[in-house]
């Protein structure tokens, strides 16, 4: 979508961006090589709502709603992250990942069926989520979430690695009426620390430094995320672009778009299918299956209508080599069905899968999460063991409201 701010009279969107960059995501501080800067601006390009994910991931790993594919959307949100580099979804490949560090294909099982240790039936699961989340609210002025969101990564020398987690809060509200601003405010209550009290002691160790730096995803040229111990203060953006309120794929979609789409699911996987279409020249990294539970994951956290919510569950629910993992608890301890995307992906912290947690009996997505299957050794010495949580939004709040929240006063802008 064409730039239109400088017609719009708001602020120089590349000045935004200078000034909202960490200090530890200074170009000057990585190895002068075409590879890193041009993996610099994928990061810059690909910070998401407080959702901050620490390692860049390919398409399937990429997790939560996105806002529109614009400059000065992507700007703001860089500066989100509470201390890490936020790089998880706003972009339609924002990872840098390339074939060769795609996920590995899993066997893929039939639609809805059951793991063969009886965790249950995911598709029943979902179709259940389908049917309440048809009597959900139907409009209002501004769609709003809330999610919290954690991420953990290893940082530190060999030999003196430790583990770091960055927590925070994202509110984003949507305006759909004529007149209505699009606003987030990202990163509150947002603050890296050491992640246990080993990680403490290891850090202190290594002089208690203030900022560290990570390995990153899909850089052969050792490309790193940087982290700032404590606390920032939260940020506040515009998301809307004109008449224009979330990227939906490769598309900047208005809420009449989003209102037409449709409510049958055969027609919505139909038209979830022509997004991977249009996206697969973008070298997204994932097979149609993949793209299209992401796409379908997104529009029920998105103001589309109940009977919408309610067939992108049943598009979910019929996609083969979908794994249900049975009841689970979410991040926050929350109640759930556990359900996985098929197949994993490399990191520096190990193979990785994503997972998604719903509540079947009122049609909620409580939480997407990125879990470690396999830890690399350096994940591993950092006390890092398979089935730890490294990333996960949780949605808190999703609701209509007829009020715009409420921007802190030392938000940045």
């Amino acid at each position: 979508m064409k730039n239109t701010h400088e017609r719009s009279g708001r602020p120089d969107v590349m000045k935004v961006l200078a000034s909202a960059r960490p200090d530890e995501l200074d170009p000057s501080g990585l190895a002068d090589s075409p590879r890193q800067r041009e993996d610099l601006a994928r990061i810059l390009a690909g910070a998401t709502d407080g959702r901050a994910a620490r390692f860049r991931v390919p398409e399937r790993l990429r997790g939560g709603i996105r806002p529109l594919r614009t400059v000065a959307a992507l700007a703001a949100v860089t500066a989100v992250a509470a201390s890490a580099v936020a790089v998880s979804a706003l972009h339609r490949d924002p990872s840098g990942v390339r074939a060769s560090a795609l996920p590995q294909s899993s066997s893929a099982a039939g639609p809805g069926s059951s793991t063969s240790d009886g965790r249950g039936d995911v598709r029943l699961e979902l179709l259940s989520a389908a049917k309440k989340a048809e009597t959900s609210a139907a409009d209002g002025t501004y769609w709003q979430t809330t999610t919290r969101s954690e991420d953990v990564n290893v940082v530190g020398e060999q030999g003196q690695l430790f583990a770091v987690r960055t927590t925070s809060t994202a509110e984003w509200s949507v305006g759909v009426r004529p007149g209505s601003r699009s606003l987030m405010v990202s990163g509150l209550d947002g603050v890296t620390a050491p992640r246990t009290k080993a990680d403490e002691a290891r850090w202190r160790a290594a002089g208690s430094p203030g900022t560290m730096r990570a390995e990153a995803t899909g850089n052969e040229e050792g490309g790193t995320l940087g982290y700032t111990m404590g606390t920032r203060r939260p940020m506040v953006m515009r998301t809307d672009a004109d008449d224009k309120i979330y990227a939906l794929g490769p598309r900047n979609v208005t809420y009449q778009d989003l209102r037409e789409l449709p409510s049958d699911s055969g027609e919505l996987r139909r038209e979830l299918e022509k997004l991977y279409a249009e996206d697969s020249g973008a070298d997204t990294g994932v097979g149609r299956t993949a793209y299209v539970l992401r796409r379908a994951a997104d529009l029920v956290t998105m103001p589309v209508k109940p009977a919408v919510r309610a067939a992108a569950y049943r598009v979910m629910a019929d996609l083969p080599g979908v794994r249900g993992l049975g009841r689970v608890t979410d991040p926050l301890g929350r109640e759930g069905v556990g359900v996985a995307f098929p197949g994993t992906a490399r990191t520096p912290l190990g193979s990785v899968e994503q997972r998604l947690v719903v509540d079947p009996s009122t049609g909620a997505m409580l939480a997407e999460q990125v879990v470690l299957v396999e830890p690399s050794a350096r994940a591993q010495e950092a006390g890092l063991d398979a089935g730890t949580t490294v990333n996960y939004g949780a949605t808190t709040r999703m609701s209509w409201e007829e009020s715009q929240i409420t921007v802190p006063e030392n938000a940045q802008h």
